[in-house]
């Protein structure tokens, strides 16, 4: 063990010649940060829990069978490859000391002279009871693959039970949240249930037995889109077989069943939350200043105040814009960790760092086969032209040829043949000794 942190230390910390930059979180931040920072003479050392980036816009394909999980992640050691002054460690930074300049990881203690905390964000469940403990996420590759095992496994349950009612608590799916990430994944859980399953199922009542249902606080879906995308939304997945709920606000949540403040109540054993996210509540930002939502205030150099060596960016940032808070999406984190990289490399020239100025490449949400929105430029799309950029865009933006090969195949295959072919339960679910 003595020798093995030795020849850590000497791989991992920089001569002292060097500046010593670290950046904790491999996500869309962490990678272009990597990407600019690389260009610079300094020793760089990359922190994340995981040894993979995973490209997050389309984790809920992974939930609903339609994407193996290979196909949106990349190894971030193959990121590095033809960057020498670029290191990085599987190992998550559990504290900062901002006066002696260090990160303490699980395993070491590493000295920084620039910092970049991206380490993104996690689910924020408004205090609702039972929310927490019952409901299942989308934040990351496990919670996929748990929610994917999950849904194919309550079909699989539903076959042997003879009570009809307790049959479509099994076979009901309710999807929290009207954003985004809620009205693709309710999109993709309709043409899931109406489609490969009813056929790998034909026992099973499909239009009476399963029930979609996704539930929105608001009035309106897709919050920030003009109100034309936002009806046609709603639109498509009533067509989709899904039920949309407005002006529902979650009460409580126990596991057989999900409570509204209406006093209404929906039987089921399947909720999936996607209504909020706060910046990612650890021990390595306590001696920040913080927000209700957990994101750290910033300046709109993007540096913490008092402690211009250190940088916070995407989903962690709190920075205003004409008095509203830039959302937490990857274009953000992405515009933000190329701006941070380059104000080091100012400070390592001797300049002053310059501010950051967000530049909105449009929204983009896709509803299933051939059907999208997409405001872009003030301009808005629907439809199947909508349906065509969004699949371009994103295709266009995964890291790395071989996923999108993977990408392009399994989405051919489920467009041409309407089969989905990672409906498979792994690891099994134990028996109940």
């Amino acid at each position: 063990m003595y020798v093995l942190r030795i020849l850590i230390n000497k791989k991992m910390i920089a001569p002292d010649h060097q500046p010593q930059v670290i950046i904790v979180g491999a996500g869309f931040g962490g990678v272009q940060a990597i990407q600019t920072l690389a260009k610079a003479q300094a020793d760089i050392l990359v922190l994340d829990r995981n040894n993979y980036h995973t490209f997050l816009p389309l984790l809920y394909q992974v939930a609903a069978a339609e994407l193996e999980p290979e196909a949106i992640v990349y190894p971030v050691r193959s990121l590095l490859r033809n960057k020498p002054g670029v290191r990085f460690l599987m190992n998550e930074a559990v504290d900062v000391d901002l006066e002696e300049k260090r990160v303490r990881t699980t395993d070491h203690v590493f000295p920084y002279d620039y910092l970049i905390l991206a380490s993104g964000s996690s689910s924020f469940f408004f205090g609702i009871p039972g929310a927490a403990e019952h409901a299942f996420q989308l934040k990351t590759l496990e919670q996929a693959i748990d929610l994917r095992n999950h849904i194919l496994y309550q079909y699989e349950r539903a076959l042997c039970e003879n009570d009809p009612e307790k049959r479509q608590q099994m076979l009901t799916f309710v999807v929290v949240g009207g954003g985004p990430t809620g009205v693709e994944f309710t999109g993709a859980l309709a043409e899931l249930m109406h489609g490969p399953l009813a056929k790998d199922f034909p026992m099973l009542d499909i239009p009476k037995d399963v029930r979609i249902i996704l539930i929105e606080a608001t009035d309106r879906l897709l919050s920030g889109l003009p109100e034309r995308l936002q009806s046609y939304a709603a639109q498509r997945l009533h067509q989709m077989g899904a039920e949309v709920l407005f002006q529902a606000a979650v009460s409580e949540v126990d596991g057989q069943a999900i409570f509204l403040k209406d006093g209404s109540k929906i039987p089921t054993e399947t909720v999936i939350w996607t209504a909020g996210v706060r910046g990612e509540a650890s021990p390595q930002t306590e001696g920040l200043l913080r927000g209700r939502n957990g994101r750290v205030h910033v300046q709109p150099t993007l540096q913490v105040a008092g402690h211009p060596e250190v940088y916070v960016i995407g989903d962690l940032a709190n920075l205003e814009v004409n008095g509203k808070a830039l959302p937490m999406v990857a274009p953000v984190a992405v515009e933000q960790a190329d701006l941070a990289a380059r104000n080091i490399m100012r400070q390592m020239r001797g300049q002053n760092p310059i501010p950051f100025q967000y530049r909105d490449p449009g929204t983009m949400v896709t509803l299933g086969r051939n059907s999208a929105v997409v405001n872009l430029g003030g301009h808005s799309f629907v439809g199947f032209i909508a349906w065509m950029m969004w699949v371009g865009v994103h295709l266009f933006k995964l890291i790395n040829f071989r996923n999108r090969l993977l990408v392009i195949i399994n989405w051919a295959w489920d467009y041409l043949f309407f089969e989905r072919v990672v409906r498979l339960i792994i690891p099994p679910p134990k028996k109940k000794s």
